[in-house]
């Protein structure tokens, strides 16, 4: 389960950032997970739960945004997402990397992120 490394890497890097303001509590932390990391939002739920025990951050409301894959194909042009294919286990699919229109090489523009999009502190 990486998702437990990717949340404890996230955690540590705003607690640093947090070292910068006067905060006092942390409402609410909003973080933006693209399709193509495989990361389950109910196990990064469940991670930052035990990771942020005894921080400013325990207690934080964690909101994930999917990030959707987007892709744009080298010979025709397409731009646009990519077809699925649903998996029996849980909330991940796989991906179809060519394009939907011609089957041509594809580069993905969108679908990779990983990482905090803001913050909601409590100030003095």
């Amino acid at each position: 389960m990486h998702e437990v490394s990717v949340v404890s890497n996230i955690v540590s890097a705003v607690l640093r950032e947090l070292e910068k303001y006067d905060a006092h509590g942390v409402e609410e932390v909003v973080l933006i997970i693209g399709d193509m990391t495989n990361l389950g939002a109910e196990q990064m739920a469940f991670a930052f739960e035990i990771v942020t025990r005894d921080t400013i951050l325990e207690g934080a409301n964690l909101v994930i945004e999917r990030e959707a894959i987007v892709v744009i194909c080298s010979e025709c042009g397409y731009r646009g997402p990519v077809q699925m294919i649903e998996s029996d286990y849980g909330e991940h699919s796989i991906p179809i990397l060519s394009c939907p229109e011609c089957g041509g090489h594809i580069k993905v523009i969108e679908g990779q992120s990983c990482g905090v999009k803001n913050v909601k502190i409590r100030e003095a």
